[in-house]
């Protein structure tokens, strides 16, 4: 191309269509069904999972269009008029002259023409004869793109064709500017620029090689594809992060599910936060302890910690603790635990049936942390940030044989050694069928609040603080400070007892999440739990007396990462459950007696390590 031509080539492209390189975020519609016609259903498969391109390779025999890869498989009956152009037509009047009912999604069927262009393209434009207005987008710009590949007329050919057909262009290739007006989009097989076989990133001069031919097409205008990619979940995503705009597919209905969910399985941290620093000058002492946090996060695996680490711009709380171990969380009777058993081995030492609380495998009643401290003069405290009610806070004082008997879990409070309980739920207290429960608590000198603020006016006794649910709705739906001001005041009524406290506090809604499949809700509920044992941190290095120990009852979901980028603050994920896993849980331990928790264990252990760290057993 001359100097003069080059001037007006990229005068053309600036005025082209506008933002495919601010490309916008994919979606199913970003997919092109890479030879659709092998599907086991061609077209409805791709067309049912929004693909926004769809490829058929066809051959010119006797008068009518086949669909065929090659020759040998050409078989009756399956013509691109009967296969693809009748129900594409039949679709776009269903769905009020356009291709698909939302009107944001576009389609385009690409035709690799296998050889004789000339006769497949006469036949071609005789099929499309009278229905223009499904075809032509300069007669409705929400018909349907007519792009031809494979055995295409050359360049200078393409202005004998209607202007509704265009035509897929090479990146090598240089278009004068009538020629790129017919350019329907940029194709290439990534072999010309790398040997990547999908898996993890490309090599970074690959990598830089495949983003300056995307850019290249961009400039000129168009969209870009490669092909001959893998078709796999990591190729898809690292094809969307080089800026491609169809990914190319054999796997529609994968692919669209693979973006169905966005919303739940993508976050991005809008504001990071700084984690505490700890001075370390009591970790790993063996000087006497007065005081044990346990931190519980509910459903919170490796993965959840790594989604929060990622997505608070690398920085967490968590990883500055140095004293690391596992737990086992197997049930008695299931190798897959259930917050009941889970929370009741912590709790009391003893493994027991999934849906049991505070009871063994038998249904003999338990004895709790709290429980063996009382005797010596400790003082506990119970937090949650969902249902006080619920199986894991309720391991710490309740004795039933089945998780979901709040009433009676409730009742059960009435004769623990548990001094402050914080959490929601209030019918299963203030309407329970033993009418006299909450005037017997006053009795045994329980204080009720009903409200943060009315709970940060205590100065002294016993507290029983039943929130409206409405307190511990999730952090993305505003439950603000809840943990962080439920712990801070519990530390500073109990730090008031002389021989110590015991304080549990559980970040309830990570388990919430992973039940969901929902990664938003995972981050940022982590990182709510984060920030409390940021808080227990802090208050260790200022007592000097205090054991932190942060821990999980299982994990939730079978979280893996498929994509994190920690400058980004951003993370994608995918869940294998909506249940619990039986996978191997953290223990980080922080202060006095912390190596104790190094190795793995089962999670009894971890009861007996509290009792050891005080000295007790």
């Amino acid at each position: 191309m001359v100097k003069s031509n080059k001037l007006i080539w990229l005068l053309f492209a600036s005025l082209s269509i506008q933002s495919v390189s601010a490309q916008q975020k994919l979606t199913a519609n970003a997919g092109h069904s890479h030879n659709d016609y092998k599907q086991q259903i061609p077209l409805l498969a791709a067309y049912y999972a929004g693909m926004g391109s769809i490829e058929a390779d066809v051959f010119y025999r006797n008068g009518e269009l086949y669909v065929a890869h090659e020759s040998s498989e050409i078989k009756p009956g399956k013509t691109l008029k009967k296969l693809y152009i009748e129900p594409l037509i039949a679709f776009f009047k269903e769905n009020g002259n356009r291709p698909y009912a939302d009107p944001s999604q576009k389609l385009q069927l690409v035709i690799d023409i296998k050889e004789n262009y000339e006769q497949v393209l006469s036949n071609l434009l005789e099929n499309l004869k009278g229905y223009e207005a499904v075809f032509d987008q300069q007669k409705n710009p929400s018909a349907i793109k007519i792009v031809i590949s494979g055995n295409i007329p050359p360049v200078e050919k393409f202005n004998h064709y209607p202007q509704f057909i265009y035509f897929d262009g090479r990146p090598e290739k240089d278009y004068s500017p009538e020629q790129l007006k017919r350019i329907g989009m940029i194709s290439q097989s990534i072999a010309h620029y790398s040997v990547w076989n999908g898996k993890g990133t490309p090599t970074p001069p690959d990598l830089e090689k495949m983003k300056t031919v995307i850019d290249k097409a961009h400039k000129m205008g168009k969209p870009f594809r490669f092909w001959a990619t893998k078709d796999s979940p990591n190729s898809w995503k690292e094809l969307a992060h080089m800026g491609v705009d169809w990914i190319n597919t054999d796997q529609p209905t994968a692919l669209k599910n693979f973006y169905l969910n966005n919303a739940k399985v993508e976050y991005s941290n809008p504001q990071s936060y700084s984690p505490y620093i700890p001075n370390y000058k009591s970790d790993g002492a063996t000087t006497n302890i007065k005081n044990v946090i346990l931190l519980i996060g509910d459903g919170m695996g490796l993965a959840q910690i790594q989604a929060g680490l990622s997505a608070n711009f690398g920085q967490s709380n968590i990883i500055n603790m140095q004293h690391i171990g596992f737990s086992r969380t197997e049930a008695s009777n299931s190798d897959f635990t259930d917050s009941a058993a889970g929370g009741t081995a912590i709790a009391t030492g003893h493994k027991t049936n999934n849906r049991y609380i505070g009871v063994d495998e038998n249904g003999k009643l338990i004895a709790s942390i709290p429980d063996t401290l009382a005797s010596h003069g400790i003082k506990s405290g119970i937090i949650s940030s969902g249902d006080i009610t619920d199986a894991t806070p309720a391991a710490f004082y309740a004795h039933q044989m089945d998780r979901t008997m709040s009433q009676e879990i409730a009742a059960d409070f009435l004769h623990s050694h548990v001094d402050i309980l914080v959490g929601s739920h209030q019918e299963s207290f203030l309407k329970n069928k033993n009418g006299k429960l909450m005037q017997k608590l006053n009795e045994k000198g329980y204080q009720l609040q009903t409200t943060l603020s009315d709970f940060e006016k205590a100065t002294s006794g016993k507290q029983l603080v039943l929130l409206a649910d409405s307190a511990t709705r999730k952090v993305l739906d505003g439950r603000g400070d809840m943990l962080k001001t439920s712990l801070l005041k519990t530390i500073q009524l109990l730090s008031k007892n002389k021989h110590g406290f015991f304080i549990m506090a559980e970040g309830a809604q990570i388990d919430y999440g992973g039940h969901a499949n929902d990664l938003s809700y995972v981050v940022t509920e982590q990182h709510d739990f984060d920030r409390l044992v940021g808080e227990a941190l802090k208050f260790a290095d200022q007592d000097g007396e205090t054991l932190v120990i942060v821990t999980a009852d299982h994990e939730t979901g079978g979280l893996s990462l498929l994509d994190a980028n920690y400058r980004k603050g951003s993370v994608r994920g995918n869940f294998s459950s909506d249940d619990h896993t039986n996978i191997m849980v953290p223990v980080f331990a922080y202060g006095p007696g912390s190596q104790h928790f190094i190795g793995v264990y089962n999670n009894t252990e971890i009861f007996k390590k509290i009792l050891k760290a005080y000295r007790l057993n």
